[in-house]
């Protein structure tokens, strides 16, 4: 995390009826501006996320995504528009962001991330902030996030279902105490309501920002679970493996 440093008149301005939050006030302002985060991908959930963690005010944002925007993206990608199909996704993302919130930086990565960039992402940000929907790109960041002591929080939908978590190397399970095998079944393309990956992207933005702040209590050995289709939420406690490949030494 970057130096504390005081908000200016116009951010102070800007957040002004976030910082009559109980508890959140300048200081926790002051913690978000000085963080990064890092977003793996940007579409349904990962936009959602990155656009509350824009509007809230922390500092850096990495988006990694590769790929265009084509015609299905445009239904729960808040980020793109109608005039940038065939156009990178992350630009578009990152041009938005910016006009959102004109304090912060943004990085744009046209990747998705992958063994040969995951450590230097992961690297220069004070979290991650998972939204992939290949189950071999998350494990990829749980276990570099685990070897880098960096928190994650993972954020995942499909169809009416929401599962958010947050992630402390040596204090909570990691995802593959979690989940330890991708389920055989799962598909690239899935069943997507643009308002349930919004809801999951929220979600999972509230969990960063509690635990950049230090406001609040994240969903430490916890996993919401929602069915938004019965609007019915529940935390299952969760339990570190301590025969897990990835955090078991920690």
């Amino acid at each position: 995390m970057r130096p504390i440093i005081p908000l200016t008149p116009a951010e102070r301005s800007l957040y002004e009826w976030q910082l009559w939050v109980n508890g959140f006030s300048e200081e926790g302002q002051k913690r978000l501006k000085a963080a990064s985060v890092l977003v793996s991908r940007c579409g349904g959930v990962g936009g959602a996320a990155a656009c509350e963690l824009a509007m809230a005010g922390v500092g850096r944002l990495v988006l990694a995504h590769g790929g265009t925007l084509k015609p299905p993206d445009l239904n729960r990608q808040i980020l793109m528009r109608h005039d940038g199909l065939g156009q990178p996704r992350v630009h578009l993302a990152a041009h938005r962001l910016r006009e959102l919130n004109p304090h912060l930086v943004v990085e744009a990565v046209p990747e998705n991330v992958n063994e040969d960039n995951v450590a230097r992402l992961v690297d220069q940000v004070d979290l991650v902030l998972d939204c992939a929907p290949l189950f071999e790109e998350r494990y990829r960041l749980n276990r570099e996030a685990v070897r880098q002591r960096k928190p994650l929080v993972e954020c995942a939908m499909y169809e009416f279902e929401v599962q958010v978590s947050t992630i402390i190397p040596g204090e909570t399970p990691c995802f593959a105490c979690l989940c330890p095998e991708a389920p055989k079944t799962w598909k690239r393309q899935f069943p997507v309501l643009g308002a349930v990956s919004g809801v999951a992207g929220c979600l999972g933005a509230i969990e960063a920002i509690k635990v950049l702040s230090g406001v609040g209590e994240p969903l430490l050995g916890q996993l919401l679970v929602g069915d938004l289709r019965r609007m019915a939420f529940r935390t299952v406690k969760t339990w570190r493996d301590p025969h897990c490949p990835v955090c078991g030494g920690l």
